[in-house]
C-alpha cells in the first residue's frame, strides 16, 4: 500500500491564482524555524496581463476588526514579506527548495511557480484568547498567513476575487535538555506560636506535556499551634501581553480542593494530582490557546521560549504556568483566617515529534481543497476571495 502525503489546496474565485502547501504547522526550534515553502498555480487567461505576488505575513489582533475605531489601530502586523511569483524573477528550477515543491510542479505543469519565506528569529508563536461562547469576529491573537493575489503591481489596490490566503501556524516543541525539577519550601512564623508551620512542595519535572497529569508532592509539617483548615492546589496559566501594555492575566486552568487538614503537631505527606486541559476550560474566556487552524481543534497555549538577545516587546503574547499551593491557616481569639502558599514554575507543550525526513520513495499526493459558497447579491470588492474555485486548475490525477 503506498503511503499519501496531503497537500492543501485554495484557488481564488475570479481563478487567477490558487496556493498550493505541503503543511500548515511549522515547528520554531529555537535555533532555527521552518520556512514556509509552497506552490503558486497562475491562470494566463484570468490573469489579463496583471502580476501575481505572494506575501507572508504575522499579524497581533487586540480585539475585533470593527472595533477600529477613530483611527485605532487594534491590530498591527510584526512582520510582512512579499515576492513576486509571475512573471517570474528568476528562473523556476532554481526557486525550488523541497521535493515536494519538486513534485507539485511536474504535477501542475508550466502555469505553476515556486515560493519560499524564510521566518526571523524574532517573531512569536500563534496564539489566540479563548473568546467568550457570544463573541463574534477576530479577538485578540498572534496569526500568520500566506496570501496569494493578482494585481497590475505590488501596490495597486487588491480586489478580493482576486486573492487567495491560507492560515498557518508557527509552533514550539519541547526541547530536548531536562531542567532540575521544581522544588520549593517555605516556613511561616505566627506571632503566638514559638514554632513555624513548614511546607514543602515538588514536582517530578520541569516539562509536561499537553494531557499529561501533573503530580505535585506535598509536605506539610505543623509545629504552630494553629490548624491548617484546608489545602488547595491550581495551575495558574499567565498571559502578558508585551506588544501594547504589558499587561498579565492569571487564570486557573486546573483546580483541586480535597479538604484536607493538619492539626497542631501533625505531618502531611501526600502527592495531589492536576491536569490542565482545554477540555475544562472551554467556558472560560481569556485563557490563552494554540493557534486554531480552521474547523481544527486546539489546546491550552505551550509555554513561551524565548531565544536569547530577542526583545520580548516584539512577541505579542508571552505564556507561562505555575503549579500554586495554599495553605488556610485557621485564626484564634478573634482573628481570621490567613494563607501560606508557594508556588512551583514549570513548562507545558507538545512532546517533540519524530524527526521524518523528506521520503525517498515517491508518495501519493492527495489534495485537500477548500470550499466556501459564495455570498450571493454582494459586489465583488466584498465578496470573500478566501474560497476554491472548483477544479479547473486542479490536477489531472492526485
Amino acid at each position: 500500500m503506498s503511503s499519501k502525503s496531503i497537500v492543501f489546496k485554495k484557488i481564488c474565485k475570479d481563478k487567477s491564482v490558487g496556493v498550493y502547501m505541503g503543511k500548515r504547522d511549522f515547528v520554531d526550534r529555537v535555533d532555527s524555524v521552518d520556512p514556509v515553502d509552497g506552490v503558486i498555480i497562475i491562470d494566463p487567461e484570468a490573469l489579463q496581463g496583471r502580476k501575481v505576488f505572494v506575501t507572508l505575513a504575522c499579524t497581533f489582533r487586540y480585539g475585533r476588526d470593527d472595533m477600529d475605531v477613530m483611527g485605532i489601530a487594534f491590530r498591527r502586523e510584526l512582520f510582512l514579506s512579499t515576492r513576486q511569483v509571475y512573471p517570474p524573477l528568476q528562473d523556476r528550477d532554481k526557486g525550488i527548495h523541497t521535493k515536494t515543491q519538486a513534485r507539485l510542479l511536474r504535477k501542475l505543469g508550466d502555469n505553476a511557480y515556486p515560493f519560499f519565506f524564510e521566518f526571523p528569529d524574532n517573531l512569536p508563536c500563534s496564539v489566540a484568547l479563548q473568546p467568550a461562547p457570544n463573541d463574534v469576529g477576530k479577538q485578540c491573537a498572534v496569526e500568520f498567513e500566506i496570501k496569494a493575489f493578482s494585481a497590475e503591481s505590488q501596490d495597486a489596490k487588491i480586489k478580493k476575487r482576486s486573492t487567495v490566503s491560507l492560515m498557518l501556524r508557527k509552533v514550539q516543541y519541547a526541547p530536548d535538555c531536562e531542567e532540575v525539577p521544581p522544588t520549593v519550601e517555605s516556613s511561616k512564623e505566627f506571632s503566638i506560636s514559638d514554632k513555624p508551620l513548614y511546607v514543602k512542595a515538588s514536582l517530578d519535572k520541569e516539562m509536561f506535556y499537553h494531557g499529561e497529569v501533573i503530580h505535585v508532592h506535598v509536605t506539610v509539617k505543623n509545629n504552630c499551634s494553629k490548624t491548617v483548615k484546608n489545602i488547595i492546589l491550581s495551575v495558574d496559566q499567565i498571559a502578558t501581553v508585551v506588544l501594547y501594555s504589558n499587561d498579565s492575566y492569571v487564570k486557573c486552568v486546573a483546580l483541586e480542593e480535597p479538604g484536607d487538614s493538619v492539626a497542631t503537631g501533625a505531618t502531611l505527606e501526600k502527592t495531589y494530582k492536576l491536569l490542565p486541559v482545554l477540555a475544562n476550560n472551554r467556558e472560560r474566556r481569556g485563557i490563552v490557546l494554540d493557534g486554531k487552524l480552521k474547523h481544527e481543534d486546539t489546546n491550552l497555549a505551550s509555554s513561551s521560549i524565548v531565544k536569547e538577545g530577542v526583545l520580548k516587546e516584539v512577541l505579542g503574547i508571552l505564556v507561562s504556568y505555575r503549579v500554586m499551593v495554599k495553605l488556610t491557616v485557621g485564626g484564634m481569639m478573634g482573628m481570621g483566617a490567613s494563607e501560606v502558599g508557594v508556588e512551583l514554575p514549570f513548562k507545558l507543550m507538545h512532546p517533540k515529534p519524530d524527526s521524518v525526513k523528506e521520503s525517498e520513495v515517491e508518495e501519493e499526493l492527495v489534495f485537500q481543497e477548500f470550499k466556501r459558497s459564495y455570498l450571493k447579491g454582494m459586489k465583488d470588492e466584498d465578496e470573500d476571495g478566501n474560497v476554491s474555485g472548483g477544479d479547473e486548475m486542479a490536477p489531472t490525477e492526485k
